[in-house]
């Protein structure tokens, strides 16, 4: 049994003294570095991860007191991204009492049916409705944020958009001349994903390599660039579903137990690192 008070322990002395003290080290730590937004405005108040509203929302539903939350009450509030994340941010606000609720979406809107390039068994792209969104709410799809206006104070107070269009040959989107308009917002939400671990901390100490989407470098046991630390989940994969977790954590067992005994294991490996979804 591991000592619970060694991650108590001053952070810059962690990573040494998991690899002082085991002999094989998992990271399954996630990917939690956010997505930001690079525009003028992003600086104002009103403007937040959504993973900075999510979590006091969730504990003032449990019944606990949190310091200085910020609360859509009132308010006109823009989600920026349009995943299941977005969604949360979409139902919460609601349920706080936002007076309206506007989710933005770069990418087009996708069809209610399979479409013909998505066979079975690939994962369609369809048009899903959560069950926040059926408390309401606005999706608007196709736009991409040029600006976040704010009042003389600092406050944000409206967010400037523009419609996209395809650029052709895979090369992102253009923006569509005369779509710019604004629309009011007192609470802007970004839930457009992460980017990978934590690079501080643990990961920095234990001296492991990054891959150039700065998720954690393994090889085809699981193991990062140091022997004996292993990586499964997101923290390896990138952002995704709990499944390939569950998938990754197995297999990385699998490559832990032949790094400590023979070179080979017994235990299942359901997945590789290089699996990726069915997609054409």
């Amino acid at each position: 049994m591991a000592r619970t008070d060694l991650f108590f322990e001053p952070l810059r002395t962690i990573g040494k003294q998991l690899r002082d003290r085991y002999d094989a080290v998992v990271l399954a730590v996630g990917a939690t570095v956010p997505r930001d937004l690079p525009v003028p405005g992003r600086e104002l108040h009103g403007v937040m991860q959504a993973m900075e509203f999510l979590p006091p929302a969730n504990r003032v539903a449990l019944g606990e007191e949190v310091e200085n939350q910020v609360v859509a009450t009132g308010k006109d509030v823009i989600v920026i991204g349009g995943g299941d994340t977005g969604a949360d941010c979409l139902g919460t606000a609601l349920r706080q009492g936002a007076r309206s609720v506007t989710s933005l979406e770069i990418m087009p809107r996708p069809g209610e049916n399979r479409a013909e390039s998505q066979p079975w068994p690939t994962f369609p792209m369809l048009f899903r409705v959560a069950g926040a969104h059926e408390e309401g709410g606005e999706r608007v799809y196709s736009v991409s944020t040029k600006a976040i206006l704010g009042d003389d104070r600092g406050n944000v107070r409206a967010l400037r958009m523009v419609e996209v269009g395809p650029a052709g040959s895979g090369q992102g989107f253009t923006e569509i001349e005369g779509t710019e308009r604004e629309i009011p917002a007192q609470l802007v939400l970004l839930a457009m994903g992460f980017l990978g671990p934590e690079a501080n901390g643990v990961v920095a100490q234990l001296g492991v390599e990054l891959d150039e989407r700065s998720n954690i470098k393994r090889d085809k046991a699981f193991m990062t660039s140091v022997p004996g630390i292993f990586v499964a989940g997101d923290a390896g994969r990138g952002q995704s579903l709990i499944v390939w977790a569950i998938a990754e954590g197995r297999s990385a067992a699998a490559g832990v137990d032949a790094y400590l005994t023979t070179g080979t294991s017994e235990l299942p490996r359901p997945v590789n690192p290089t699996d990726r979804p069915l997609t054409v």
